[in-house]
Parts: structure tokens; sequence; C-alpha cells
């Protein structure tokens, strides 16, 4: 069977530990037509307002829609859920987590594009993707595209954002190919999704624009500190400053 390459984006409720998908947005890639799925839900837990001023769906958008779980464009999302197929979505980690609430677990391989981006282009000051929808350009070609696929392109919207990520997928497959000739891009972009991305600078706290380098030469116990004390320290960070720590041989 021909390998697919799912590209998706979800809406949702807010950003909490309760919140739900309301809204699923998928294309398939790898026939010779590309599939769209589009769909709107009910959920149980209102959404939020700091959600809604995002991706401006209102409640009476939901209104007499099925449940995710319940949907034709889940039960579809599941059939494609086999370990040849690829799921590509800019901070797949969200969407992911979002959809195992609805009792998705994904077999599928798994290209996170914001990881890929951060890798390919460390030096950007952003790699949001309405970011590098301006910086690449791609908003020049998305309404081609759009009324090629029949699809209405809307910022923040799942299926829009989903229109402009497939745009980014070809420039950041160009780019993962020219830093890495000898690989399979796709498996490459695989690969670099799963490794630990090196944060050369704080964007936060105390030391805020200083490197972790310069940190760790000047005040190596407070990195100590924040990798014993601080549990909301994500994997990139702690591999940076062990990174660092480990340079000064500390």
């Amino acid at each position: 069977m021909a390998k697919r390459y799912i590209i998706l984006d979800t809406e949702t409720t807010g950003t909490g530990e309760l919140d739900r998908v309301i809204q699923l947005g998928f294309m398939v890639l790898g026939e010779k037509k590309v599939e769209v799925q589009n769909e709107f839900f009910s959920s149980d837990v209102p959404i939020n307002f700091a959600a809604m001023e995002v991706h401006g769906i209102t409640p009476d958008m939901l209104e007499g829609k099925s449940t995710c779980k319940e949907s034709a464009s889940y039960k579809r999302l599941l059939q494609l859920n086999t370990n040849e197929n690829y799921l590509i979505i800019h901070n797949a980690k969200f969407d992911v987590d979002m959809l195992k609430k609805e009792g998705f677990e994904t077999k599928m391989k798994v290209i996170d594009t914001l990881r890929v981006a951060k890798h390919i282009f460390p030096n950007e000051e952003a790699h949001r993707l309405q970011y590098f929808r301006y910086k690449m350009e791609l908003y020049k070609d998305e309404q081609k595209e759009a009324d090629a696929l029949g699809i209405v392109v809307k910022a923040h919207d799942a299926i829009g954002d989903v229109l402009v990520l497939k745009l980014l997928l070809s420039k950041l497959r160009e780019a993962v190919q020219m830093q890495f000739p000898d690989e399979n891009p796709v498996e490459k972009m695989v690969d670099l999704t799963m490794t630990p991305i090196l944060i050369k600078s704080f964007n936060f706290g105390k030391y805020k624009g200083k490197t972790l380098q310069e940190v760790a030469t000047s005040d190596a116990p407070y990195l100590r500190w924040m990798l014993s004390n601080m549990e909301n320290l994500d994997d990139d960070m702690r591999y940076s400053i062990n990174t660092a720590l480990g340079s000064i041989g500390n």
C-alpha cells in the first residue's frame, strides 16, 4: 500500500487539561487526488474566550454537530492510522495530546514541522506557522492552492492552517535536502522531530538574552538549581543546560 502523508491541525476549546477538540482539519497526500477532511464538533466543555479570540469558533457554529469521536473525519483518521503513514503537524505535541483525549493513539511516524524548523533555521526570530507564512511568502501561493482544493483560507482555522503547512512542508523538505543531501528528507524530518534541540540563550528569567554557555561559566549553580527545582522545564531546555554544564566540566 502506498505511503500517505496526513497534514493535520486541530482547533480546541482551550489549552488546558480539560479542553477538547472542536475542529479537525487534515489533508491526505500520496494519492493522485488530495483528500481534504474538515469538520467542527460539539463539546461538553465550553470554548474559552482566549481560544475564541484566536480561532473565531463560536458556540453557535457547533450546535447540532457530532462529537469528535462520532465524526466521519475522526473515523477516517483512524483508518489512516498505520505505521507506514506519516502524520505532519506544526507543534505536534499539542495536537497529538488533544487527540489522545478523544481516544486516538498515533501509530504513524510523526513529523513536527515546528521542531524541524528549529533545527534547520535555528537563527529565525520565531518559528510559528504564521511567521513562516509571511517570511517565506507562502501567502502568495495559498489562494491558488486553496481554489484547487476548494478550501477557504482563514488564519488560525484548522484547514486554513493545514493549507499553509502543506506549503511550508515543501520549503522545509528542500532545506533539509540541502543540509543533508545524502539522506531521505522525509525520514530525516522524522529523525529531527525526535532529536533534542540545542537552545542557545535564555528568553525568560533573570538571564534573559544571555547564552546558556555564558551562564554556565558565570553561574553554574543556578543552572543546576533549574534542573533540580523547575518541574516544568521542557526536555530541550534540560538537554541544553546539561550540554552547557558538560562543556565546562560540571
